[in-house]
């Protein structure tokens, strides 16, 4: 649709004006005026004519239609307030779509933000309610004669204890991912080596891996060192949880394998097993908080259902990637980078 400034309207009808009438100078120029006085008083009469109807449009976009587009212009889109721009009628049509658009993608926006924050407080509901439950069955009946039975008071005293550090992990959890997405954890960048590093992780889960007769190794051991410039603790915090999720998801007689892949400014690490895999339909919401594909059998290995989120947070904090690749039955793999030490 083609749109007009206040100038070319008024510009416009005042030709019309001219035109309907001219018929009228003409006649009035025969009979009593002469030709040039004729001419001049067209002149004059248009003049006269552009110029009022120009101040009677600006007036009526001052009062009218200017309070109404400052106003949408003045409406904070994503927490931006928009500075008020030009007031020409050619303007304001693009300016109000512009708005309306930012609107729409605003509204969508809140309505996906509202329905996760209804999936977050239900998912943490849950996540406390089991071992609260658990805490007051073991409470109340050590309270009703059980403290006196020698057989029961230590091991329920056990299991409370349990469930209390269950409760702790969820919401020390949460705390680093509120920190994360905040800013406001710092992240202490030094050079450090990255197969180092991995064999202390798995030192660290030898046991587990023991346990499940799952073998851990690198996809290709190298003696030189991979340097890799990064927070040092938060990376160890990463692969513990993805060498974690590989043993505690594997198969017996299984293998968890890392490997690293220079990206000549990055490096490229990779943690694989050929476990229980995932279906193509859960990898999206992999690193969704509390998010679980097997929800019976994660909750049997125990954790908080809130690694993945806290590896993805983490890796994205370094202004890098993490990606997932999985095939049920056949194993997962997942890949991210870190900048290589200089």
């Amino acid at each position: 649709m083609k749109t007009y400034s206040a100038k070319r309207l008024s510009l416009f009808i005042t030709v019309l004006l001219l035109i309907s009438n001219f018929g009228f100078f003409l006649v009035q120029s025969k009979k009593d005026f002469g030709s040039v006085f004729s001419i001049l008083f067209i002149c004059l009469f248009g003049a006269v004519s552009y110029f009022l109807v120009l101040f009677i449009l600006n007036r009526y976009i001052n009062e009218k239609i200017n309070p109404i587009y400052k106003t949408i212009r003045e409406v904070p889109v994503s927490g931006r307030k928009e500075k008020v721009g030009s007031t020409n009628i050619s303007d304001v049509q693009k300016d109000v779509e512009e708005w309306a658009k930012n609107q729409t993608q605003e509204i969508t926006r809140l309505k996906d933000l509202e329905r996760y924050r209804k999936e977050f407080v239900g998912n943490v509901s849950h996540e406390l309610k089991t071992p609260i439950f658990n805490i007051q069955g073991y409470v109340l009946t050590l309270l009703e004669g059980g403290i006196d039975d020698p057989k029961i008071n230590k091991l329920y005293l056990q299991r409370t204890e349990k469930s209390i550090d269950r409760m702790i992990s969820i919401v020390e959890d949460l705390e680093s991912i509120t920190k994360l997405e905040s800013g406001e954890l710092t992240l202490n960048l030094v050079n450090f080596d990255m197969v180092k590093l991995t064999e202390d992780v798995f030192e660290l889960a030898q046991m587990l891996a023991n346990e499940r007769n799952i073998t851990l190794q690198f996809i290709t051991k190298t003696d030189k060192p991979v340097m890799v410039k990064a927070d040092k603790k938060r990376i160890m915090e990463v692969m513990n949880n993805l060498v974690g999720n590989g043993i505690k998801y594997g198969k017996k007689r299984g293998h968890v394998k890392v490997g690293f892949y220079d990206l000549h400014e990055t490096v490229l690490i990779e943690v694989s097993d050929n476990g229980i895999g995932m279906d193509k339909s859960d990898l999206p919401r992999v690193f969704e908080r509390f998010y679980r594909v097997d929800k019976s059998r994660s909750r049997e290995q125990g954790g908080t259902g809130l690694g993945l989120s806290i590896v993805k947070h983490i890796i994205e904090a370094h202004d890098q990637t993490i990606n997932v690749k999985s095939i049920a039955d056949k194993g997962t793999t997942f890949t991210f980078t870190l900048e290589k030490a200089k």
